[in-house]
């Protein structure tokens, strides 16, 4: 049954191994949950799938397989020989119980008496919901006025709810997902002053000085990353400003070491901080390359969507006159820092469509990824090599 289950998550696209399988075996066969199928749902996403963003495929493939299903007694059974079960059963009885047991027939028959109660009770209850039906909307009798019929009315199952359905690694997401999405970038080292507990040098100096308590402390674990961060703004970029802000949002909270600056369609000799003042305090690109040193990452977000001599040519530009074109700036960047990508919000099926997309792909270096938790993924993955 398992293994039936397990190929359903692969067939979903979950990227399960044997290890998690194993993993998962091992637990029911220590009891950590029995025979309740709430708490096996939890317990498998637990030890089968290690990444959030494959939390929706998980509960697509689990309702899929385990539709209808209410107990986990089969499964159970099926891992845990009936015998071991009988004996861990009579354990918890008395003498007495047993020997009451016995002359009722023996533990077969009790089951069987059992079988039959539990059967004419559920006919009972279900001739009884009939004979409410035609007052179903009077209160007390189960309509909406009422609760009459609560018990036998199923909830929602968890994994039919989808709670984590926005995290599907193929769409544009929200701020909360980006994040998941950058984290892939950070990279931590100790640093600044000793302010945190080493709980584990603690206790070892402390059982090297004979039990005297010898509290040692160590610098917090930081984000050492440091990130350039330039955002196309105004004209098709308007299309994006949504996307664009919640990423703009999920940088400042990931990132203690970040720069941000704003260029329009195509990056020129100078960029800007401010918007509202982007005519009067510009900021050169020089200044921009000559301070900050080759180990920032450099990411360019913008639809790359513009005139193909606005990229190629002296005087591209649509808003002022540029001595030099916008794809020599861009080689620059490219030859100053280690590692640079290009995020692009529009679809990534749209790009062969467009020679200036196509233009700035070949200037990165191949390095453009679309604006989606997956494309997200793939730019800090190279980034962070």
């Amino acid at each position: 049954m398992l293994l039936n289950f397990f190929l359903t998550l692969r067939r979903y696209k979950v990227p399960v191994t044997i290890r998690e399988l194993m993993d998962l075996i091992a637990a029911l066969r220590e009891r950590v949950i029995y025979a309740n199928v709430d708490d096996f749902y939890l317990l498998a996403r637990t030890c089968m799938v290690k990444d959030e963003t494959h939390y929706d495929k998980f509960d697509r493939a689990f309702s899929a397989y385990f539709k209808g299903l209410e107990n986990l007694h089969g499964l159970l059974e099926s891992l845990i020989p009936d015998e071991w079960l009988r004996r861990e059963f009579e354990k918890n009885l008395t003498a007495e119980e047993l020997a009451e047991i016995k002359s009722l027939g023996g533990l077969e028959k009790l089951i069987e008496e059992f079988k039959k109660a539990r059967e004419d009770r559920e006919a009972e209850e279900a001739k009884g919901r009939n004979g409410q039906k035609g007052n179903a909307n009077r209160p007390g009798q189960g309509g909406p006025g009422g609760g009459g019929q609560g018990k036998k009315r199923k909830a929602k199952k968890v994994w039919d709810q989808r709670q984590y359905k926005n995290l599907d690694d193929s769409v544009e997401l929200g701020t909360r997902n980006i994040k998941l999405a950058l984290r892939r970038l950070r990279k931590f080292a100790r640093t600044g002053r000793e302010e945190e507990l080493d709980m584990d040098t603690t206790i070892r100096s402390t059982a090297h000085n004979g039990g005297m308590l010898d509290i040692r402390m160590r610098p917090e674990r930081r984000n050492t990353v440091k990130v350039l961060l330039f955002f196309d703004i105004g004209g098709s970029m308007d299309a994006h400003v949504k996307i664009c802000q919640e990423l703009f949002s999920a940088t400042h909270t990931e990132f203690k070491h970040m720069e941000n600056y704003y260029f329009h369609n195509f990056i020129y000799e100078s960029v800007w901080k401010d918007n509202r003042r982007r005519m009067n305090e510009r900021i050169p690109t020089w200044r921009i390359l000559n301070k900050y040193a080759r180990d920032y990452k450099v990411v360019f977000v913008g639809d790359a969507t513009v005139a193909p001599y606005e990229i190629t040519h002296a005087g591209g530009s649509v808003e002022h006159w540029n001595d030099e074109p916008g794809a020599l700036w861009l080689r620059r960047f490219m030859v100053f820092y280690d590692k640079l990508v290009w995020i692009n919000p529009t679809p990534r099926e749209t790009w062969e469509y467009s020679s200036s997309v196509a233009m700035t792909q070949e200037l990165v270096d191949g390095k453009m990824y679309p604006l989606t938790i997956r494309g997200l993924e793939e730019g800090m993955n190279y980034l962070s090599k």
